[in-house]
């Protein structure tokens, strides 16, 4: 009786810090309303379940994601008329990005024990974190990023197109999810990895996450053109100018909240596998 009194009391406190927080995002145009429900319900399980620890992650990593999304602005303006989507997260982004990592709270409360749902936990984040730095950083790079399936030249902001700042920002931006994982590993997780492996883990991992959304963009993700405007772009049915967009490549249904899911669910499985490697 007492631990469920707890549990729920503890609930209760995420779901209110959740709330602050998701109406914070909400009031400066950080997330529409769709995604302000969604960021709620997520921040409310992560605290509620997980704890003050996991709580800690999930909010380095909105802070960090939301405040580059929010800075050079003009340098953006091109890149962003290709996007499928503006800067305001909605509920479909805040999933892509964060589903997974609820789930891993949720494996966490019926296996308190296990270091797998913190280490999957902290990888998803990081391949998150690492894809949008590498984004909304990747534009100051000085010359044009290029595919990094045939590494022809094309413009920023076009999927799957990488750069030397936007991978190094990648990895900063995993590094960063990865070193709070690192001093905040829960106590007492039975035959877990050492917490620089659980660093170095969910580094490699938030990269590879990263990387794996790059080769989805460039080859399955569905790209359009707009014959008004003469440009390519994530954007359908209707392009920001109001004409129709016509498919050019990829998949219709593989949009760009697909290829992000996929980035955060290919993280977690290699980190886990090489966690479960090391341990033997």
């Amino acid at each position: 009786m007492a631990f469920i009194q707890s549990a729920l009391g503890q609930l209760v406190l995420g779901a209110f810090l959740a709330f602050l927080a998701a109406g914070f995002a909400f009031r400066f145009k950080m997330l529409t309303l769709s995604g302000a429900v969604a960021a709620f319900l997520l921040g409310a399980l992560t605290f509620g379940l997980g704890g003050l620890g996991w709580a800690v992650v999930l909010i380095v990593f909105f802070i960090s994601s939301s405040t580059l999304s929010l800075l050079f602005k003009k340098r953006k303006i091109s890149a962003e008329s290709m996007y499928s989507k503006g800067g305001r997260r909605d509920a479909a982004q805040v999933l892509a990005n964060g589903g997974i990592a609820g789930l891993f709270v949720l494996l966490h409360f019926f296996f308190p024990d296990a270091w797998i749902p913190w280490l999957g936990f902290c990888a998803t984040l990081a391949a998150a974190n690492a894809d949008t730095w590498a984004t909304e950083l990747g534009v100051l790079n000085p010359g044009k990023p290029i595919l990094i399936l045939s590494a022809r030249t094309v413009e920023p902001g076009t999927s799957g197109a990488i750069s030397l700042v936007g991978t190094l920002a990648s990895t900063a931006g995993a590094a960063l999810i990865a070193l709070i994982g690192w001093f905040l590993m829960p106590a007492g997780l039975i035959n877990a990895p050492t917490s620089f492996e659980i660093f170095a883990l969910v580094t490699l991992g938030g990269l590879f996450g990263s990387l794996v959304d790059s080769v989805l963009g460039a080859s399955f993700q569905a790209i359009y053109y707009c014959d008004s405007c003469q440009k390519v772009t994530e954007k359908h049915p209707l392009h920001g100018c109001g004409a129709e967009t016509h498919l050019i490549r990829g998949i219709k249904w593989m949009d760009n909240d697909r290829v992000n899911l996929a980035c955060t669910i290919s993280a977690p499985l290699l980190v886990i596998i090489l966690g479960m490697i090391i341990q033997r």
